[in-house]
C-alpha cells in the first residue's frame, strides 16, 4: 500500500513568478492550502532548489496561482520535472501557444481558476521546502475540470 501522503487526491497547481528580467517561470505545486478566511491566505510550499523559490525570495512581485485542469496535463512534465534554471519556460509556453493574458499576468490557457496573490513577509523554512504565505488579491474561475494527483498517477507522470 502507498504511504499516506501519496494516497490523497489533491489538485495540481502552477505558480507563475517572474525574475529581475521580468522573465516568466512556472512550476508545479501540490502543497497548496487555504489557511485563513479573512483575509484569504494561502500557504504554498516551494522546493529550495527551484527558480520559483529564487524568484519569490529575491523579487517583490505579485504571483499567479493557477489550478490546472485536465487539459493542462501535458504541461506537468515540462513545468514540474524540468528546472527553470536550465530552460526558458516562458519561451516554451509562448512557442506552443499555451499562454493567455489575465489582468497584467501571463497565465496558462484552460485552467480551472487563477488567483492573483501577494506574498506576505512570513516564511517558514523547513528542510527541503519553504512555506510562503500569500494574500488573495483577485481571482477568476473557469469551467474546466480540476487536474488531480490521481490523474497524474494513472498517466504515469508521477509515482
Amino acid at each position: 500500500m502507498k504511504r499516506p501522503w501519496n494516497r490523497t487526491n489533491t489538485s495540481v497547481y502552477s505558480l507563475a513568478t517572474v525574475d529581475n528580467q521580468n522573465e516568466l517561470n512556472m512550476n508545479i505545486c501540490t502543497y497548496v492550502s487555504v489557511v485563513n478566511m479573512n483575509p484569504r491566505i494561502y500557504t504554498i510550499a516551494i522546493d529550495y532548489k527551484t527558480k520559483t523559490y529564487d524568484n519569490l525570495v529575491n523579487y517583490k512581485n505579485k504571483v499567479t496561482l493557477q489550478a490546472l485542469s485536465k487539459k493542462n496535463m501535458n504541461l506537468v512534465r515540462k513545468l514540474g520535472k524540468e528546472s527553470g534554471k536550465k530552460i526558458n519556460k516562458e519561451a516554451y509556453l509562448i512557442k506552443n501557444n499555451f499562454l493567455t493574458k489575465w489582468k497584467s499576468h501571463m497565465v496558462l490557457k484552460n485552467t480551472s481558476f487563477v488567483i492573483e496573490l501577494e506574498r506576505l513577509k512570513n516564511i517558514i523554512k523547513l528542510n527541503d521546502h519553504c512555506i510562503f504565505l500569500f494574500e488573495v488579491k483577485s481571482f477568476k474561475n473557469f469551467d474546466e475540470p480540476f487536474l488531480k494527483t490521481n490523474d497524474l498517477i494513472k498517466s504515469k507522470i508521477i509515482l
